[in-house]
C-alpha cells in the first residue's frame, strides 16, 4: 500500500524549525562537559566483518588503520594509485575523520597481481593485512564497530559512573546522529530543494545524502515521541518488533512473552524508515507515525516520489561490551555498535560534548 502525506507544502516547517527542534532525552540532562575530540586519539574505531575472506578473488582487500584521514579522501588515494575508476573501490562505511580508525577497503583487481601499497604509507596510515577475496565489500556489510573514546576534564565522577551504569543495562535512544542532517541541519533544506525540483540533477552521492537525512529526520521525530509517551523500550499498541541484532520485523501477535522479551533486550520496537511501500504498524502507532509523517509532508511525499522503500528501525540502542574506567577526570568509555548506529547518541545521553572547531587543512580533512 503507497502512503502520502495529506496536508500541503505550505506547512512544511521553516528552515529554523529544523535547527530548534530539540529530540527528548531519556534520562535528565546532565549539567557536566566534557572535552571530547581534543586529539584523534581521543576517539577510536575498529571495524569488524561477519564473515572470513576467502584468500583468493578478484578483489584485494586491505585493513587499513588510518589518524586524520576522511575515508572518501583515502579511498580515492588508493583508487589513483591502482590506476583504478572509483567504481572499483568498495568500503562499508564512512568513518569519522578526527579519529583513529580501523577499517576495510576491497579494491577490484581481476587478473593483477597484489600491488605495492608501499608509498601509501605513513605517519597516519598503516595497512594492517591485505587479502584476497571473490566479492567487493559493500556498504554496511560489518559485524560491529568497537568505540574507545576519551571523555576529558570531566567533575562528578561517581554521577557519571552512576549514568553509565544506566546505558549499559537499559540502552539508548537508536536515533540517527546529527551528522546526519548536516551542518546547521541544511541537507534537510537540501532535500526538501531536491523534491521541489524534481527534475534537476544531482550527483548520485548528493541525492543519496539528501534522501538519507529526510528519512533519517522523520525517523527521529517518533522516537522523540516515544519517548515523551514513554514508549521507547515498551510495548505500543499497534507495535512492530525486531529482534536484537536482526533486521526482520514482526507485529505484535499479543503473546504473552513480549513485555518479557523486551524487558531482557532480545527483540526492540521500532519505527518506520518512511517510503514506498506497506505500512506494518496499526493501532495507536500507527496514528503516531501518520501524524509525524503528515508535519513533514514535502518530506513524505518526495521520499515516495523518489521510490526510496519503506523500512523499520529499531527505537533502542544497546550498547556491547561497555565498559569504562577513570584515568584522573578523563573517562575512557569502550562499547560495540552495530553498523548504521552512532556513538554520539551514546554520549549524548551522558554529558554534554565541548569539540574543538576544526578547519579544513587538506583534502583528508576535508
Amino acid at each position: 500500500m503507497n502512503n502520502t502525506s495529506s496536508q500541503t507544502s505550505s506547512q512544511t516547517p521553516a528552515a529554523n524549525d529544523y535547527c530548534t527542534h530539540e529530540f527528548a532525552r531519556v534520562w535528565p540532562q546532565l549539567d557536566l562537559v566534557a572535552g571530547f575530540k581534543q586529539q584523534p586519539e581521543d576517539f577510536r574505531v575498529d571495524e569488524f566483518l561477519p564473515f572470513e575472506l576467502s584468500g583468493e578473488g578478484e578483489h584485494l582487500w586491505c585493513q587499513i588503520r588510518k589518524r586524520g584521514c576522511n575515508t572518501d579522501w583515502l579511498a580515492q588515494q588508493l583508487a589513483k594509485l591502482l590506476a583504478v575508476k572509483s567504481v572499483a573501490m568498495g568500503y562499508a562505511g564512512l568513518k569519522d575523520r578526527h579519529a583513529v580508525t580501523t577499517q576495510w577497503f576491497s579494491i577490484h583487481l581481476p587478473g593483477q597481481a597484489d600491488p605495492d601499497l608501499s608509498s601509501l604509507l605513513s605517519d597516519d596510515i598503516q595497512i594492517l593485512q591485505q587479502q584476497r577475496h571473490h566479492k567487493k565489500l559493500q556498504r554496511g556489510a560489518l559485524s560491529h564497530n568497537r568505540f574507545k573514546i576519551r571523555l576529558r576534564d570531566l567533575q562528578q565522577l561517581e554521577l557519571i559512573a552512576q549514568r553509565c551504569q544506566l546505558i549499559a543495562r537499559h540502552g539508548v535512544p537508536n536515533y540517527f546522529g546529527e551528522q546526519r542532517f548536516g551542518r546547521g541541519r541544511n541537507n534537510l533544506l537540501q532535500a526538501e530543494r531536491m523534491f521541489k525540483h524534481r527534475r534537476s540533477r544531482l550527483p548520485r552521492h548528493k541525492r543519496s545524502i539528501y534522501l538519507s537525512a529526510a528519512r533519517s529526520w522523520i525517523f527521529n521525530v517518533i522516537l522523540s515521541r516515544r519517548i515523551l509517551n514513554q514508549s521507547w523500550n515498551r510495548r505500543m499498541s499497534g507495535d512492530v518488533f525486531m529482534l536484537d541484532g536482526k533486521s526482520a520485523c514482526f507485529r505484535d501477535d499479543a503473546s504473552d512473552d513480549i513485555d518479557a522479551r523486551l524487558e531482557s533486550g532480545e527483540i526492540h520496537p521500532t519505527a518506520v524508515l518512511w517510503g514506498d511501500g506497506e505500512v506494518m504498524s496499526a493501532g495507536d502507532l500507527h496514528a503516531l507515525e501518520q501524524a509525524v509523517v503528515a508535519e513533514y509532508p514535502q518530506l513524505a511525499d518526495g521520499l515516495i516520489a523518489a521510490r526510496v522503500e519503506q523500512q523499520r528501525r529499531t527505537l533502542r540502542l544497546l550498547p556491547g561490551d561497555m565498559q569504562w574506567q577513570f584515568e584522573g577526570n578523563d573517562l575512557v568509555l569502550s562499547f560495540d555498535l552495530s553498523a548504521g548506529s552512532y556513538a554520539t547518541t551514546v554520549l549524548r545521553e551522558l554529558v554534554n560534548l565541548c569539540e574543538p572547531v576544526f578547519s579544513p587543512q587538506s583534502p583528508a580533512n576535508a
